[in-house]
């Protein structure tokens, strides 16, 4: 074996390699130039993506008022459940109702924050603002 290699963790230098100055003047430690590279995208899919996010948060504010209301409205069936004996047992049938519309619009919301979420990367990779690391 004429050529002897250094193994290191992540970076595999040869003897000999002479060091170089990174770009912008600063030292690098590995001999080993880095650069970010940013693609260049269309505005139109951002500006899309971004309708797309704000109509998702809408979507989502909608159904955080639908759990409200709904949760409301059982907590009022169960208020008239009380006052009311004679009528108590439709009472109870539309509080459990009301129950499980608000469980399903609050599903609904937490559904579109996801939707967002994702609307928002997608809006970052757009816009070549997120950078792919190995890790994250």
């Amino acid at each position: 074996m004429s050529e002897e290699k250094h193994h290191h963790l992540f970076h595999h230098k040869k003897e000999g390699e002479e060091f170089e100055p990174a770009p912008g003047g600063g030292v690098n430690e590995y001999a080993y130039t880095s650069e970010t590279v940013v693609a260049a995208t269309d505005d139109g899919e951002y500006a899309r993506i971004t309708k797309e996010e704000k109509h998702h948060k809408h979507k989502e504010h909608l159904g955080e008022m639908g759990t409200v209301a709904a949760g409301a409205f059982a907590l009022y069936e169960k208020h008239e459940a009380k006052k009311d004996p004679e009528h108590a047992h439709k009472h109870k049938i539309e509080e459990e109702l009301a129950a499980a519309a608000a469980v399903g619009s609050g599903g609904y919301a937490f559904h579109e924050h996801h939707e967002k979420k994702e609307d928002h990367k997608e809006a970052k990779e757009a816009s070549g603002e997120k950078k792919h690391h190995l890790f994250g």
